[in-house]
């Protein structure tokens, strides 16, 4: 079941935390950046997966912390190897991680997971192309889908888990 809510979803009390970036990102903004500072390790071990694998856009990597598990969602076309920003976002890209966000969810049995508005910050897509595709892919889970619409840092979001 989705439910939209306001607040800080580093607060989250959700099984998984989903966002979207870009493979190679150097997570420098927005939210990629506050879990870059928050969770230091995971961008190490996120520039060694992408080192080691060079992943593909439409996929995902799953990092495991300390009582949380991050699903990074390659919905962004990959970094420049010169350097330089990702690219933007496209609707295919977040189809195909989405599908992979649910087949992840389906095979570890996760119980619950929170999501921004995905791809709609640096990403650049609007809401109107990707909720549908969030319905599609995790409506029908019979888990806490958790829709963070709007950011307010420091203010923990009623999530009915």
């Amino acid at each position: 079941m989705i439910q939209e809510v306001s607040g800080d979803i580093l607060l989250s009390e959700a099984e998984v935390l989903a966002h979207g970036i870009a493979p190679g990102d150097h997570f420098d903004s927005g939210l990629a950046l506050a879990l870059r500072e928050r969770w230091p390790a995971m961008y190490k071990d996120f520039r060694h997966f992408c080192n080691q694998q060079h992943p593909d856009a439409g996929k995902l990597w799953l990092w495991s912390g300390p009582g949380l598990r991050i699903a990074n969602l390659f919905t962004q076309a990959e970094v420049p190897a010169n350097g330089g920003h990702p690219g933007k976002a496209t609707v295919a890209n977040v189809n195909h991680a989405l599908r992979e966000l649910r087949h992840l969810i389906v095979k570890e049995g996760i119980m619950s997971v929170a999501l921004p508005r995905l791809a709609t910050g640096v990403g650049g897509l609007d809401w109107a192309e990707v909720q549908p595709l969030v319905e599609r892919h995790l409506g029908d889970l019979d888990i806490p889908v958790i829709i963070y619409t709007e950011y307010h840092q420091g203010v923990k979001a009623v999530e009915k888990l």
